[in-house]
């Protein structure tokens, strides 16, 4: 089973015209280990993020305009929300999302210390799974699945 075919993919509530909120039946999540300073923080969640828009276009919305015409690139269509945890939470998380077989990506300690894609990818590949030294992971995938991914995770303060 591909990570995509994991998505069970039902459609977003469409907000009634009186201007009630949009719910979604999937939830886009960032879980950050606790003890990283901000610059890592900012860093390692527009890495994690920017996995999931590759691997699935359904979940970008529309482009954006202003007033004045000028275009815009389009962003994810629902809120991404950021969860932070210890280095064993962030364990059990990615135990959790590989048994479900969520789509996920995944940010090592190891990536710090690269400045490329290729060198990144080949960080990761160099470690064994149990080993790997998580320091953020996102999820995609059907709500009640990816809150069962985060249990013990708190949200990003």
């Amino acid at each position: 089973m591909s990570t995509h075919d994991a998505v069970h993919e039902a459609p977003e509530s469409e907000a009634p015209e009186s201007g009630a909120p949009v719910r979604f039946d999937t939830k886009i999540a960032v879980l950050l280990r606790e003890d990283l300073e901000t610059w890592q923080r900012l860093n390692v969640t527009a890495f994690l993020v920017s996995g999931l828009g590759s691997q699935f276009p359904e979940i970008i919305g529309e482009p954006y305009e202003d007033a004045d015409a000028v275009g815009y690139l389009p962003m994810f269509r629902q809120p991404v929300l950021v969860f932070e945890g210890t280095k064993e939470t962030l364990t059990t998380a990615h135990a959790r999302v590989l048994s479900r077989a969520l789509p996920r990506a995944l940010f090592t300690s190891d990536l710090f210390a690269t400045g490329n894609d290729r060198d990144n990818r080949a960080a990761v590949r160099a470690v064994a799974t149990a080993d790997l030294d998580l320091v953020g992971l996102a999820v995609y995938g059907p709500k009640n699945a990816v809150d069962k991914v985060l249990k013990g995770a708190r949200m990003h303060r």
